[in-house]
């Protein structure tokens, strides 16, 4: 559905395509973290760490982000396009 120039359907598609990027970076760095911890790196695991829950707060934002499109959309009012 388009509305206000926006394709809702493309809008969702591009949001979710950035969790898939946010969940890779958040295995990469949950990798980084097991490395330093059992390098025994106390102070980078705890970085680490840190730098995982902030990516899983991300990862709830766009999730929620995903959902209000579609909300947003179904209360814009419907747009048509005639070609001339």
């Amino acid at each position: 559905m388009c509305t206000h120039g926006v394709n809702a359907n493309q809008l969702k598609g591009t949001i979710e395509q950035i969790d898939e990027a946010v969940a890779l970076c958040r295995r990469w760095t949950h990798r980084a973290y097991h490395s330093a911890d059992d390098g025994q790196l106390a102070r980078t695991a705890a970085s680490l760490m840190k730098t995982q829950g902030l990516l899983d707060e991300v990862r709830a934002l766009l999730d929620e982000a995903g959902e209000l499109v579609e909300k947003d959309a179904a209360l814009a009012p419907d747009v048509s396009v005639k070609a001339l």
